[in-house]
């Protein structure tokens, strides 16, 4: 009988906690359905060396401007001129390059600056006036594309010196040399041992956080579950870093990827700052009577999204060689998109970091497998809005009914 009781409550307790966390399920589940069906339709196309290299070089700057709009939603706001900022700081930082011939070593971070004071522009207004960030950041999108133009004369500006290029185009070099590239398989074995360092490095930290969970007497995922998300993501991690290992390794933007994802998963996750983010995007008011500047915050996260927007254009110039004044367009939806897709809502408050980067890969792996499918344009943007739409549903539907 008490065998009985405790295999209902084990049940309850895992139904419940699939219920819970349908979405994060979901989204792993979905990104991996998504890659295997492309996958299979374009012929192997998908996961060839070639092709990851440059669904990273396509997709890096999505995902980094994804990090600081997640921040954006989660507090209750938006952006709309992530584009643009893209463009202007692309087409500034080539002025600085080419006509003023400044060193990449100081344009990359002045560059950051600039991005970050535009942020800081827009946050004034929608934290101390209290403008809508709707608003405020429209009139970005259409000043700052305005500005690009002007700085730009309308012309493209290019080429750029290489120590700029390896921004977006270079890559870890393969200190180790095991094995001689030429007649190898592997032609760089610091992507393979990076990628198994990491993939054993997250089962050790998942680890140590279920162990903690139980002293902390606090809900653990169901080990199922865990061993389950474990092999899935180390089996693809593995894999697509062998793929990379038989081409040219990792690509540096991958590693400022990384980097940047790890950073913010610990801000959001680990600090003061990022509860207090989640804290203002649920009820602003309750925030404020607790003692948090909100206003501050609001404006740190606009601060915050410009720099990452200016890293963003530099890593489109630098892929690209050349800084237009059409860089960006349409790059804030495929943002907010991933966003949204990756779990955020639409109402503040709710969101991951991890789902935000899930969703980002979600589009690009989409936009990717329809390029090389030979579907047109408009078909594209017919059916990234329709996920997009899916996903608002999905996640309106589940607050509705919780």
């Amino acid at each position: 009988m008490a065998t009985d009781t405790a295999t209902k409550t084990t049940q309850h307790s895992v139904g419940d906690y699939l219920r819970k966390n349908i979405r994060e399920y979901g989204l792993l589940v979905a990104l991996v359905v998504i890659m295997v069906f492309f996958q299979v339709v374009t012929n192997g196309v998908l996961f060839r060396p070639v092709n990851i290299t440059n669904l990273v070089l396509q997709n890096s700057f999505i995902v980094i401007m994804a990090l600081g709009m997640l921040l954006i939603i989660v507090a209750g706001h938006i952006d709309l001129s992530v584009g643009s900022i893209v463009a202007f700081i692309g087409g500034i930082s080539a002025i600085m390059l080419v006509k003023w011939n400044m060193p990449a070593i100081i344009v990359v971070p002045l560059s950051i600056l600039i991005g970050a004071a535009m942020g800081a522009a827009q946050g004034y207004w929608v934290a101390y006036q209290k403008i809508p960030s709707f608003i405020v950041t429209l009139a970005g999108m259409l000043v700052f594309r305005g500005m690009t133009y002007v700085a730009l004369g309308g012309r493209p500006v290019g080429p750029f010196p290489k120590e700029f290029q390896i921004l977006s185009t270079g890559f870890v070099p393969d200190f180790l040399s095991l094995t001689d590239p030429a007649t190898s398989l592997i032609k760089n074995y610091v992507a393979l041992i990076a990628v198994l360092l990491l993939v054993g490095y997250a089962i050790y930290a998942g680890l140590r956080e279920r162990r903690m969970n139980v002293l902390h007497e606090t809900e653990n995922e169901p080990f199922t579950f865990f061993v389950i998300q474990m092999a899935v993501t180390g089996v693809v991690a593995i894999f697509l870093g062998f793929q990379l290992s038989t081409y040219r390794g990792l690509p540096n933007v991958l590693v400022i990827m990384g980097v940047l994802i790890a950073l913010y998963t610990f801000v959001t996750t680990r600090t003061t700052i990022g509860r207090r983010i989640y804290a203002m995007g649920g009820n602003e008011k309750a925030a404020k009577l607790s003692g948090i500047n909100t206003e501050r915050l609001t404006f740190y996260t606009f601060v915050n999204m410009g720099a990452l927007a200016a890293l963003a254009g530099m890593i489109i110039a630098a892929r690209l060689n050349s800084a237009t004044p059409k860089a960006g367009v349409g790059s804030e939806l495929d943002v907010i998109a991933a966003c949204f897709i990756g779990g955020a809502s639409a109402s503040g408050g709710v969101g991951k970091i991890t789902g935000a980067v899930i969703g980002a890969f979600i589009m690009g792996v989409m936009n990717n497998g329809m390029s090389i499918m030979g579907i047109g344009i408009d078909y594209q943007q017919l059916i990234k809005g329709l996920v997009l739409l899916a996903a608002v549903f999905f996640d309106v539907y589940n607050k509705n009914k919780g």
